[in-house]
């Protein structure tokens, strides 16, 4: 499959593990796996271990659409890196770096064929934006 690669990025004004655990804890990805205020996140689980499955449940607040979003884990680096695959074969990984008081997060993933690469790249940057929003200030 030879897919184009999309990255992005954001550096987050907190220390490496509570970003890794806000990133990673269902109880945390609810409030912040959307990527506008018109969306929420309502269910989420992770079994974060190689072989585990991830599965977030996305939707307009007023019904109008929605869909899970689902991967299982390929490789996992506590603290530093993970990997996972999408059920369409699509692969993410997601880095996280320390930086003093600060964690850089770089998040790379396989585009799908269905959306224009821009419309990919600043919806995913647009989750990831509200995460660091969401940790910042929790």
């Amino acid at each position: 499959m030879n897919t184009t690669k999309i990255s992005i990025h954001a550096t987050i004004a907190a220390d490496i593990k509570k970003v890794w655990e806000y990133y990673a804890q269902p109880e945390h990805i609810k409030k912040w796996n959307f990527a506008t205020d018109d969306w929420q996140c309502p269910s989420a689980s992770n079994d974060m271990r190689v072989g585990g499955k991830y599965s977030a449940r996305m939707e307009a607040k007023d019904g109008s659409f929605g869909f899970d979003f689902e991967a299982v884990y390929d490789e996992i680096i506590s603290g530093e890196r993970f990997t996972y695959t999408m059920p369409d074969g699509r692969k993410v990984t997601v880095n996280f770096k320390s930086n003093s008081n600060q964690t850089e997060m770089i998040i790379e993933f396989d585009a799908e064929n269905e959306n224009p690469i821009e419309l990919q790249r600043d919806g995913w940057q647009a989750i990831l934006n509200n995460f660091k929003n969401y940790t910042e200030n929790n």
